[in-house]
């Protein structure tokens, strides 16, 4: 009886940590129970937590008729769910184990089971586990914990993407007084060898660590046979960054066989790098 005790405790525990850790989104799930004020979810989201973690401990703790009170709580938990399914909210969020959980016949099993242990613990007789339930419960509480941390990781994992999808990237920030005029011709185009259709001036400093940073990226675009890329540095090329005002770097000046500059700007990853491409060959380059 003791390990199971303690089994029921640890999930009671479970349940008011991912209520507490939800947030917002579990006093939010409160509606599907029909509870349309903010004040009345918030209050009865703090009750729950509160009497989950009271309850938890106290059925821990051996403390007389705690195993009827949980069984008590479980089972409002299960009726609410119940009468929230003949309501039509399945599929509705039940907060239960936090934002994630939902209302449906998984969720009324699993909580009537827990009711059901609770209400018979209350009848078993009160033994201490052996030495080897111990490190049975001890093994499954670790297990339980990595596979806690690997849900959270997949999770974050799934929140970045999202995040990363949702947020567009930049383009390369090109100012018309920075920089050589877009449509003017330049005689640098004499540095390159004119074997691509397009070149590409990538002005670097020595002491710039992006640019260092960009070096694979500028590897890759130099291997594209469409594409001839020469780096001008800050110092050896000091006249070529004065005669066309080169503001920093990494810059890019994408120019046309002819010397015409088709796209400039300031870049620091190589989606904007290939942005610059992009607009040197899209109808405005064109």
């Amino acid at each position: 009886m003791g390990l199971l005790r303690f089994l029921l405790a640890g999930v009671l525990l479970a349940s008011a940590a991912a209520k507490l850790a939800a947030g917002r989104s579990g006093r939010e799930a409160l509606r599907s129970y029909g509870l349309e004020s903010a004040r009345a979810r918030d209050a009865l989201w703090g009750v729950v937590i509160v009497a989950e973690t009271a309850v938890a401990v106290a059925v821990a703790a051996g403390v007389p008729r705690a195993a009827g009170a949980a069984a008590i709580l479980l089972g409002v938990f299960a009726l609410a769910l119940a009468v929230a399914m003949r309501r039509g909210r399945s599929g509705s969020p039940c907060g239960c184990f936090g934002a994630g959980s939902r209302i449906g016949w998984p969720a009324l099993a699993r909580t009537a089971f827990l009711a059901v242990v609770a209400a018979a613990l209350v009848f078993l007789p009160d033994t201490k586990p052996s030495t080897e339930a111990w490190l049975g419960l001890g093994l499954a509480v670790a297990l339980v914990g990595l596979a806690a941390v690997a849900v959270g990781l997949l999770a974050l994992a799934r929140e970045l993407g999202e995040l990363r999808l949702a947020v567009a990237p930049q383009a390369a920030l090109s100012l018309d007084h920075e920089g050589p005029e877009v449509g003017g011709r330049v005689g640098l185009i004499q540095r390159f060898e004119g074997r691509a259709p397009f070149a590409i001036a990538v002005f670097t400093s020595a002491g710039c660590a992006l640019c260092r940073a960009l070096e694979p990226s500028l590897r890759l675009v130099a291997n594209d046979p469409e594409v001839e890329l020469e780096l001008f540095d800050e110092e050896v090329d000091a006249e070529a960054w004065s005669s066309l005002a080169i503001p920093g770097s990494p810059y890019a000046v994408v120019l046309g066989r002819d010397g015409e500059v088709l796209a400039k700007g300031t870049f620091n990853s190589l989606f904007q790098l290939e942005s610059l491409i992009a607009h040197a060959t899209g109808p405005v380059g064109a």
